[in-house]
């Protein structure tokens, strides 16, 4: 046990306390987030802005860049999100009703995800300028260096979208996407050495599937009411 103990800190002996902390903040925010979007709560956006700001940080400097970006695609959803979720809130103006996603929505994911697969697999086409801090005046050697954890992150970057596009929508599918999403990111940033992250990722996972049973009740709820 206690060197499983000294495999999870073991990384953190090079980082600083200001990224340490900024991580734990992250962490925290993040769950909560994700608690309030179990509880169709409107505060998991302001949370989740919080969160997702400094993980665009935090990722980008793990070279991590898929997550980077799908982190500012978070922030961004999580405004429309906000503005979508208000306009719609039951009486008590902070509830939303919860529906179940189209054929249409899934074909919708479906090129959402070829789309940011693609895109983010560019994006590690140039990882060596990237790498380099964007200096132009260098010469580059780009081409096929991906490695499986670079196709992990894009078919994640891929997966969380479709899953912040259809919670922004109130689908209650959005929590199948979180759930297979989060299950997949918790070897990943333990492999990457993240252990903070990767237990927050298995917090998640938790309530997820505590979100999804809580939605499918409301939206059945909601048939019979009808």
């Amino acid at each position: 046990m206690s060197e499983f103990f000294s495999y999870l800190i073991e990384p953190y002996k090079n980082y600083d306390t200001f990224q340490i902390v900024l991580e734990i903040i992250a962490a925290i925010l993040g769950i909560a987030s994700v608690f309030f979007s179990m509880r169709r709560n409107i505060w998991v956006f302001p949370t989740g802005i919080v969160s997702t700001f400094l993980y665009i940080y935090l990722y980008f400097n793990w070279g991590l860049y898929g997550e980077s970006l799908i982190n500012i695609y978070y922030t961004i959803m999580s405004v429309y999100g906000w503005i979508l979720w208000y306009k719609n809130t039951e009486e008590d103006h902070i509830h939303v009703p919860v529906y179940w996603a189209s054929k249409l929505d899934y074909l919708k994911s479906v090129g959402l995800f070829i789309l940011t697969f693609c895109f983010i697999l560019t994006i590690y086409y140039f990882r060596p300028l990237i790498n380099a801090g964007f200096d132009f005046s260098q010469e580059y050697q780009f081409g096929h260096h991906y490695t499986t954890v670079d196709y992990v992150d894009a078919s994640l970057t891929g997966i969380f979208l479709i899953g912040m596009w259809m919670m922004a929508k109130q689908k209650v599918d959005n929590w199948i996407f979180w759930i297979i999403g989060d299950l997949i990111m918790i070897p990943l940033l333990m492999h990457k050495g993240y252990a903070i992250s990767s237990f927050q990722y298995l917090i998640f996972t938790i309530l997820a599937v505590k979100g999804l049973l809580e939605w499918r009740k409301q939206a059945s709820l909601q048939s019979l009411s009808n």
